[in-house]
């Protein structure tokens, strides 16, 4: 089914920033997001947007889901980490388990009911963490299922740090910062040595991967961000739960076209 926009060009009320803060001490930051509530007679998982590196809630398919969710009555939440959009903090500062901190602050202290966690590419990294991380408190009824954008697992380490070629790595050693040309933006952009150290506390890779509820996993095969063997890497990983994958031969990383975004609601229906 192809997305068309004028299926989701409905009047929806207008979402204003609210702030939740995460943190203590020198650590607490001010977490923008912006949270549309399900309509009382809708019996459907509300979703929760997690965003990708160096991305903010304004994305395309954030607001996407957005419109979507308010045509189906379900409630839609999404935010923006420390260091992206309109959080507090600066990006240079952010690690893996920092933005891991703020989700779960999000989803425990705003969301209601079982959600769909939706995450795209960092965020589908973010989304397994937080599935752990609630199966260990014993939360797992909050999760009705993931669905994953191009999922980088693991990206610090197995998609920068072990690609980086030698002169980076003595400038990431020597600097504590190494800056890294974007195929999305004009300008490099900072990898610190502090994200790809902090990020080893947080590899899922090598050990069985468990969510405890099912997985739908969307990646392009012409991905260069996110090879899509590394799609399969993880569906090895998660022996123990449902999981579909949905290879696109000729997607890219974004998956934001008209078609994609028609495969991401067909995946979040399909779970309820």
């Amino acid at each position: 089914m192809k997305y068309e926009p004028e299926q989701i060009e409905i009047e929806t009320q207008a979402l204003h920033p609210q702030f939740l803060s995460v943190g203590e001490a020198d650590a607490r930051r001010r977490i923008a997001f912006l949270h549309r509530c399900a309509r009382s007679e809708a019996a459907r998982a509300n979703i929760i947007w997690l965003g990708g590196f160096r991305s903010d809630m304004g994305s395309t398919k954030a607001s996407f889901l957005d419109a979507w969710a308010a045509r189906e009555g379900r409630g839609c939440l999404r935010f923006d980490y420390s260091g992206h959009g309109l959080s507090e903090g600066r990006f240079e500062a952010g690690t893996i388990g920092l933005w891991l901190e703020e989700t779960l602050a999000i989803l425990r202290s705003v969301s209601e009911g079982p959600q769909i966690l939706i995450g795209s590419s960092m965020g589908g990294w973010l989304a397994l963490l937080c599935a752990r991380a609630l199966a260990a408190t014993g939360e797992t009824s909050r999760l009705q299922g993931l669905v994953l954008i191009a999922p980088a697992v693991d990206f610090t380490e197995k998609l920068i740090f072990e690609r980086l070629p030698p002169d980076a790595r003595q400038q990431l050693d020597k600097d504590g910062v190494w800056m890294r040309a974007s195929a999305y933006a004009s300008a490099p952009y900072p990898i610190t040595r502090g994200l790809i150290e902090e990020g080893r506390r947080h590899l899922l890779f090598g050990q069985t991967i468990r969510t405890h509820c099912p997985v739908h996993i969307l990646q392009g095969m012409r991905d260069e961000d996110v090879p899509w063997q590394h799609a399969m890497m993880l569906v090895e990983h998660l022996a123990g739960d449902p999981v579909v994958l949905t290879l696109i031969k000729d997607g890219e990383h974004r998956l934001s076209r008209d078609e994609d975004l028609g495969r991401l609601q067909q995946a979040i229906a399909a779970m309820g």
